[in-house]
């Protein structure tokens, strides 16, 4: 009985407590919703302007911008609003301007059309600018268009942007900026963006702890994605398409990428993916079609390639002698001129269980393993690799015979550079 008593009497105890907390979240917090309030622009309604609204306004409330055109400059945002457009609105910088300047924690701008920013090397205009501090802002569901950078986002943190369209017709690189540009900020958000014709779609540097997800990046002048010394993000079920040099992910480490789609990424420099002084990640389940190159591998160390596509591209995997401790495991290298090369004698990686469309082993015991290993590895890949020129030959009768007696007799290739369990049907990727 006693113990009851006093089980009873400590819940009490705490649920004052618990009330007393509440009632002190409430008097604090709840003023701020209670007096917050709509107000709307347009031709008839209570403002003209978004600017005005803006002054009128106090942290909390909610703009909704009608339908029609507003030329009103530089647009700052000092206070923690709402902005929502209806009816498309368009926003204009006519050439000159910053659109958007946010400059405040807990903002949202959603359902706008922002188009024709000011441009400047000096001080990349954007149609969006997220300045430093400026916290837990939504940018949603808007169309940018012909701007000199689409979203900027700075030193900063907690901020998501999703289910944009950010487009720029601009033809020469030097008149672009990126489609959405983060640095220097942790906790990102980038979701269901469809960026065109920018100069990088999505660039992130000094980026930490953040998402890349469901993204379109096609026809960007230079990169889909570029981002260097971003640790510990994941980019995951995004499509890469026609960029001018596909995407390139540098000095970095801890990443995972998952699910995406690196496709028809031409050029003399350009990749479905240029790893450069990676460490630590890992890639399942990505599709790399009809690239120059799917993969290119240098000074990378520790990375796990593991269920990946690689179909009709030009080299699948181009992989450097300086990279050391990698993983190629249970990948389908399919139609590839070249299924992986190298420009050096020493490997220091790791081949196991992969499906190569050009093995022309046995399977006696139909274990789905392949009883002779298989060498990926083309003698004619490496003289091309140190003299371009050379693929002139391709497809003679002579290179067909190196290669057929360099894999019965290897001499001139790396000894170790060997898939000793090669898989005999392609894995379900």
């Amino acid at each position: 009985m006693n113990m009851k008593i006093i089980v009873t009497m400590s819940t009490i105890n705490q649920l004052k407590y618990y009330f007393s907390y509440l009632s002190i979240f409430f008097l604090l917090i709840l003023p701020a919703q209670l007096f917050a309030k709509t107000v709307y622009v347009g031709g008839n309604k209570q403002f003209k302007t978004i600017k005005s609204a803006i002054k009128e306004s106090q942290d909390g409330d909610t703009i909704i911008v009608t339908k029609g055109v507003y030329k009103e400059g530089n647009i700052q945002l000092k206070k923690s609003l709402i902005l929502i457009g209806k009816g498309n609105p368009i926003v204009d910088g006519q050439h000159e301007h910053e659109i958007f300047s946010v400059k405040v924690e807990n903002v949202v701008i959603k359902g706008f059309q922002i188009q024709n920013s000011g441009r400047s090397v000096m001080s990349d205009p954007s149609a969006i600018k997220v300045y430093k501090g400026a916290k837990n802002v939504h940018i949603l569901n808007n169309y940018l268009l012909n701007n000199y950078f689409g979203i900027f986002v700075q030193n900063t943190e907690k901020v998501i942007v999703k289910n944009n369209v950010i487009k720029a017709t601009q033809a020469k690189e030097y008149q672009l900026g990126n489609g959405i540009h983060c640095w220097k900020s942790d906790s990102i958000q980038v979701i269901g963006n469809k960026i065109f014709g920018h100069r990088d779609g999505i660039y992130f540097e000094f980026v930490t702890a953040s998402v890349i997800w469901k993204n379109q990046a096609h026809d960007n002048k230079r990169y889909g994605l570029h981002f260097m010394f971003a640790h510990n993000n994941a980019y995951i079920s995004n499509k890469f398409v026609k960029n001018g040099a596909g995407v390139a992910v540098m000095y970095t480490r801890n990443i995972v990428m998952l699910y995406n789609v690196f496709q028809e990424n031409w050029g003399d420099a350009a990749y479905g993916m240029l790893f450069k002084e990676l460490s630590d990640c890992y890639l399942t389940g990505n599709k790399f079609y009809r690239n120059t190159t799917g993969i290119f591998f240098d000074g990378t160390s520790r990375i796990i390639i593991e269920k990946n596509l690689f179909k009709e591209n030009g080299w699948g995997v181009r992989m450097q002698a300086n990279c050391m401790d990698n993983l190629m495991e249970k990948n389908n290298f399919v139609g590839n001129t070249f299924d992986i090369t190298t420009n050096g004698f020493l490997t220091l990686n790791k081949f196991v269980n992969n499906y190569w469309d050009k093995y022309e082993g046995f399977d006696i015991n139909k274990d789905k393993i392949g009883d002779v290993p298989y060498r990926p590895l083309s003698l004619y890949s490496v003289i091309v690799e140190k003299n371009p020129p050379a693929m002139l030959l391709y497809r003679s009768f002579m290179i067909d015979l190196l290669d057929k007696s360099e894999r019965i007799l290897p001499s001139l290739t790396p000894e170790n550079f060997i898939d000793n369990e090669p898989w005999m049907v392609p894995h379900k990727i």
